[in-house]
C-alpha cells in the first residue's frame, strides 16, 4: 500500500513569525499567505511551511548518537552549478552557511541556517519526479 503522495507541510519553530517571515520571503522567495501573532503560513520549495511562534532556543534540528547537530530538510537545487550560485547567494545575504562537501553519494551539500538558528541542508540532485 501507498497512501502517502507527498510532505504537504512542514512546521518550523521560530520567535517572531513576522520577522521570520520576512527572512523567509527576502531570502528565500517564500510567498507569505498568512500571517498573525502566533503562526505564518508561507509557500515555497512545492511545500506549505508554517513559522509557528515556540519556546526561546526550540529548533528544527536535533543531535545525533555523535552529538553532532543535524538537520531535519533538505533542499534540492538543480545542478552543482546552480548549488554554487544557490551558495554564494546566501553568503552575500549574510546567511550562516557552511562548507560545500561531498559526502560520498552523487551530488554536493552545504548546510545553512535560518533567522531563528535551524539548519537546513542543501542538496545538488534534483529528484527524479522534478527532473521529468
Amino acid at each position: 500500500m501507498n497512501f502517502i503522495k507527498r510532505v504537504g507541510t512542514t512546521y518550523l519553530p521560530v520567535e517572531n513569525p513576522e520577522s521570520s517571515s520576512k527572512w523567509y520571503e527576502t531570502i528565500l522567495g517564500a510567498k507569505v499567505n498568512y500571517l498573525d501573532e502566533n503562526k505564518a503560513i508561507l509557500e515555497f520549495a512545492n511545500q506549505s511551511f508554517f513559522l509557528v511562534k515556540a519556546s526561546p532556543g526550540e529548533r528544527l534540528s536535533f543531535r545525533d548518537s555523535y552529538g553532532n547537530e543535524r538537520f531535519s530538510l533538505t533542499f534540492e537545487v538543480d545542478g552543482y552549478e546552480q548549488l554554487i550560485e544557490f551558495h554564494t547567494y546566501l553568503k552575500q545575504h549574510d546567511v550562516k552557511v557552511g562548507e560545500i562537501e561531498d559526502r560520498g553519494h552523487p551530488g554536493n551539500n552545504f548546510v545553512f541556517v535560518d533567522l531563528d538558528g535551524n539548519k537546513f541542508d542543501v542538496w545538488s540532485e534534483l529528484s527524479p519526479r522534478f527532473k521529468e
